[in-house]
């Protein structure tokens, strides 16, 4: 029989590429999430009945339980930029994460695969990248043999980064970012999700930080997305203590709102986290050693971005016509 993964947050940006290439290779695989009839796109991944999205909450033992159960891998795809409510920091990527990784120790999982993030510091100002450090040891404590993934920011065709920032340039001539002159190493999904099976499959252990071969920016990220976009907008930066002061405002709103006010424009915590660079580190271990050759923005960005240009599909078409009447 095809041996089984349980992917834990299969149906997200990252997961389910994980989940397509674990069916590709032939192995069964449960896709855990808290709605199951939302992720029914899976299941084409694979032929009938090789993958299928099952209830699991990783707050709750007995769901996670009935998730692991029979595995041989598993892997953790679940992340919030939520600091507050019940899903928050502490409780999916600290307590969620040493869950998933207790249990799947006591059910006889072999493998196990954690998706963290690179600046995971226990000793961290920033809420999201201390419990992303604490998730990294409680995992390792109940399964020393995990393999470690820590990504600098994913970009692809679902990603909530580029797509952002390219839906704001429809309606404003300002883009405002924080932390203009923070240098990232943006890394393509799906190399995330390549080195993620070669850790399910038992194939590499131990931590690995992963960027990809461009380092830029955020100021340099947003101009190469304008230039995909073909849009002219004025870049402005905000300094961190403004930027930390209108976090801190948005974040005020959304509590005393009881979360009506969803604010996923700008968090404190994430212009703390916007005052380090999102780098691979020189000692870390990194795609090289995992034998994966990373995919450049360059590659990837026109593949997606073209419907944030004016327009859109005939972007193309509209400058060839240009071209041939200046010529």
């Amino acid at each position: 029989m095809a041996k089984l993964v349980t992917i834990f947050g299969g149906s997200g940006f990252v997961g389910r590429y994980i989940a397509r290439r674990m069916a590709k290779d032939g192995w069964r695989v449960r896709v855990a999430v808290r709605r199951p009839n939302e992720a029914l796109f899976v299941k084409p991944y694979g032929v009938v009945g090789q993958v299928e999205p099952i209830l699991a909450n990783i707050r709750d033992e007995g769901s996670v339980r009935a998730a692991i159960r029979g595995a041989d891998a598993v892997v953790n795809c679940v992340g919030t930029f939520d600091a507050g409510g019940k899903n928050n920091f502490q409780a999916v990527q600290h307590e969620g994460a040493a869950l998933l990784a207790r249990v799947a120790a006591e059910e006889g999982a072999v493998n196990f695969v954690q998706i963290s993030a690179i600046g995971a510091d226990e000793d961290s100002e920033s809420l999201y990248a201390k419990s992303k450090a604490q998730g990294e040891a409680a995992v390792l404590e109940a399964f020393p043999n995990a393999t470690i993934l820590r990504p600098s920011v994913i970009f692809g065709p679902e990603d909530a980064f580029f797509n952002r920032f390219a839906g704001m340039t429809r309606n404003s001539p300002i883009l405002p970012v924080a932390g203009a002159d923070t240098r990232f190493q943006p890394v393509y999904v799906d190399d995330v999700a390549q080195a993620a099976v070669l850790g399910a499959q038992g194939l590499a252990t131990g931590t690995y930080e992963l960027g990809g071969p461009d380092t830029a920016t955020f100021r340099e990220l947003m101009e190469k997305m304008l230039n995909v976009v073909r849009r002219r907008r004025l870049i402005v930066n905000m300094p961190f203590f403004f930027a930390g002061i209108l976090g801190s405002i948005l974040d005020f709103m959304s509590t005393i709102t009881g979360g009506l006010f969803n604010n996923s424009i700008l968090t404190r915590d994430q212009v703390r986290s916007l005052q380090y660079d999102n780098v691979v580190a020189d000692d870390a271990r990194t795609f090289a050693d995992l034998g994966i050759e990373p995919t450049s923005m360059d590659v990837v960005l026109e593949d997606y971005l073209w419907p944030y240009r004016p327009a859109g599909q005939f972007s193309d078409i509209q400058e060839s016509a240009k071209n041939l009447r200046e010529g």
